[in-house]
């Protein structure tokens, strides 16, 4: 089943449960009018997402992309994980208002929710 999600401009998270491998993550691509311009897998439970991959390809780069497609996910969850976060892109959660969990995974909640570790 595939589900389209319009965001701002022409961003479209398209959504596809995958029949194969594990039924627990969700992967999506991330589209920009007829171009294909990353991916994303993520686990999802109730309100909770949980990023393991977002991945915009180096054509793209560096043009909200990833932003745009994680400031989606902010307005439709109630806490964020991006799991094992790789050291060349800890400044980038950390501009999105993610906070180390001191464990290699880092979090994002609401700012009324959000608190020191």
């Amino acid at each position: 089943m595939i589900r389209k999600i319009k965001m701002a401009d022409k961003l479209v998270i398209k959504t596809e449960k995958l029949k194969d491998g594990n039924p627990n993550y969700s992967y999506l691509n991330i589209e920009f009018g007829d171009s294909r311009v990353g991916k994303v897998r993520i686990k999802k439970i109730y309100r909770k997402i949980i990023i393991n991959n977002i991945n915009i390809f180096p054509e793209y780069e560096r043009r909200g992309f990833a932003t745009q497609a994680l400031n989606f996910f902010k307005e439709n969850a109630r806490e964020i994980i991006a799991d094992r976060v790789r050291g060349n892109a800890i400044g980038f959660w950390k501009k999105m208002n993610f906070t180390d969990m001191g464990d290699g995974n880092y979090k994002w909640v609401p700012n009324h929710k959000q608190s020191k570790l």
